[in-house]
């Protein structure tokens, strides 16, 4: 429960407040049975109206005291706890959003939602518990057995026995159950996770006609949480009539030890009324305080998953601190920065404008070697170097499994090499937050990403402050914006998650103008040109040759055709480089881009 405590402290007063008012009501409960002993005791055995008036009425009021106090700390629970589980969702969002790759490969996206949803809320119902009834129960408890004592200690026994052997059970109980409700939990990740598969997956499971098959694993999957549930609910189920009964016979105990003990004049009949409100009370409350025990081991199952995410490494980007300190080195890098503002306008190039744009965006790998943390072991990327200056156009060739991507996300700090070093303007990217490198390079994957909302929203994540007419320039450029124009509303046209109304070649074209948008020295292209035709594709790159001048752009690509409009083209096999040149000089000396160039043409002369 330690990860909470800034979220106690932050509502303190409330939640303070709120417990005060329990502990209020629940003495006006417990002073309930004591009154009504006086009113036996004083004034129905002594035949005194007043007595019974007096009592009464002093009964009523303490009555409706405690319905006030319930009132005031059902509603301060409610926003309290509300508040606190919004807190705690938004805290594990960002959290979320700070993932390493390695976290991201170590929870899967079924169980973060189910610990962003499932768990949260548990956590939320077991707040709004504290402040209403689970710290009413124990003190109900306990104050009844002390009030129950001081008005005949020889009946508190019964009461002591009882409370006894239902602690007892109740910590069997909780033992047994945390693993059953852990297990729970697990399973339910793996039902979110099946129908998460599902909906992403849904074309290509009516394209290959796969019902029974996902209908055999999701009923697999719901038929082993059916097991876990029944299997935490069992233990419950067994126990709570024990705990019923064993209060049960404390009753009936009191009730015949009561009557002996009123014979021989040791006991009034208002202290054996009070006695038997006390054991109905003491039912009550150990009842539910089996119930808060459940809700505990629950909750403490929910709490132990989200401390695993808040657990989780991070990204590299860095503190505050660390922010604030890049922050001061962007503004001290102004003037360099703004020489490369509009990089998209650059076309006058003199020899000392050219010296600083062959710095800015000045890409070198050195001696780079990088295996994935949860892979094989094997290295994707095997002592790499190579360098690109500003303004210059990089294609990344080879067969799949090469490394070419790796490559992309090595440079955009997804990952931290094992030895070796990456470059950026000439100082090792591990200087700079994750934060800092990522500003300065755009990138357009193979697999475009579109969200919900409209076109523009979509086109804005390149540059949240571009005009209409920025959009505009970018899709013209990106030949996106003829197909645009025929949507509903155009710009404001609404898509669907991961833009589903599109094709892909329509995704990918919004998610190139995306890319140029973000007007930044380096723009990545990760074979995002793969759904394009190729009238289409020429066009494009085109627009990338003309418009974004001064602009380093690294090409990763199948095609041969694609990468010949690159100034150099780079080679890749088994994570090494095989090959640096022209095309010319490739066709000459590289064998294996000889064989992807024939494998090519012969293709195509084929088709």
């Amino acid at each position: 429960m330690a990860i909470y405590g800034k979220y106690f402290t932050r509502y303190k007063v409330p939640f303070l407040t709120a417990i005060l008012c329990v502990a209020l009501e629940a003495v006006c409960d417990l002073l309930g049975p004591t009154l009504m002993s006086r009113i036996v005791n004083s004034g129905i055995e002594k035949g005194s109206l007043t007595e019974v008036y007096y009592w009464g009425t002093l009964m009523l009021v303490v009555t409706l005291i405690g319905a006030c106090f319930a009132v005031a700390r059902n509603n301060l629970a409610s926003r309290v706890s509300q508040r606190m589980g919004a807190d705690l969702r938004t805290d594990l969002f960002q959290k979320i959003m700070s993932f390493s790759e390695g976290s991201a490969d170590k929870i899967n996206s079924g169980s973060l939602i189910t610990r962003m949803t499932n768990d949260t809320s548990q956590i939320i119902l077991f707040v709004n518990g504290i402040m209403r009834i689970f710290l009413k129960a124990p003190i109900t408890c306990i104050g009844s057995i002390i009030l129950a004592s001081l008005l005949n200690m020889r009946l508190s026994l019964i009461i002591y026995g009882v409370v006894a052997v239902v602690t007892l059970l109740i910590a069997v109980s909780m033992k047994l159950s945390y693993p059953r409700f852990y297990q729970l939990q697990r399973a339910m990740d793996q039902v979110n996770l099946k129908v998460q598969e599902y909906l992403i997956g849904i074309r290509l499971v009516k394209a290959f006609g796969t019902y029974e098959k996902e209908t055999d694993k999701f009923e697999d999957s719901n038929r082993y949480l059916m097991q876990k549930g029944i299997s935490s609910q069992m233990l419950i189920m067994v126990i709570s009539p024990f705990l019923t009964f064993a209060v049960g016979i404390g009753t009936i105990a009191v009730i015949y030890f009561g009557n002996r003990l009123f014979r021989m004049d040791l006991a009034e009949t208002g202290d054996i009324t009070a006695f038997t409100i006390y054991m109905a009370q003491i039912l009550t409350s150990l009842i539910m305080i089996t119930n808060v025990f459940t809700m505990f081991v629950r909750t403490k199952a929910s709490t132990s998953r989200i401390a695993e995410v808040f657990g989780s490494e991070e990204d590299f980007v860095g503190s505050k601190e660390e922010k604030r300190e890049n922050d001061t080195k962007e503004k001290k890098d102004a003037e360099v920065v703004k020489d490369a503002k509009d990089i998209t306008d650059v076309t006058d190039i003199t020899a000392e404008s050219k010296d600083s744009r062959n710095r800015i965006g000045r890409i070198a790998f050195e001696n780079v070697t990088f295996a994935y943390p949860n892979g094989s072991g094997v290295p994707a990327i095997q002592d790499l170097s190579f360098t690109v200056d500003g303004g210059d156009s990089l294609a990344i060739i080879g067969p799949t499994g090469s490394g070419k991507s790796t490559i992309a996300w090595l440079l955009l700090r997804f990952y931290d090499v094992d030895s070796g070093e990456i470059k950026l303007d000439d100082i090792d990217i591990r200087e700079r937050s994750a934060n800092e490198i990522r500003s300065k390079i755009a990138i357009v994957p193979q697999k475009p990403m579109l969200f919900s909302g409209s076109v523009a929203e979509n086109l804005k994540w390149g540059d949240n402050r571009a005009s209409a007419d920025d959009l505009r320039q970018a899709a013209e450029r990106a030949q996106a914006a003829g197909f645009i124009m025929q949507m509903p509303d155009g710009y404001d046209s609404l898509l669907g998650s991961g833009g589903v109304n599109l094709s892909g070649g329509q995704k990918q074209r919004i998610s190139i103008a995306r890319g140029m948008l973000k007007k930044t020295p380096i723009l990545i292209l990760d074979d995002a040109t793969s759904a394009l035709d190729a009238v289409t594709e020429a066009k494009v790159r085109s627009s990338l040759r003309d418009g974004n001048k001064g602009q380093t752009v690294i090409i990763i690509t199948q095609r041969c055709g694609t990468a010949m409009s690159a100034d150099h083209i780079m080679v890749m096999e088994n994570g090494r480089q095989v090959g640096f040149g022209t095309h010319e000089e490739l066709m000459r000396s590289c064998r294996i881009y000889q064989d992807i160039y024939h494998t090519q043409i012969e293709s195509i002369r084929e088709a």
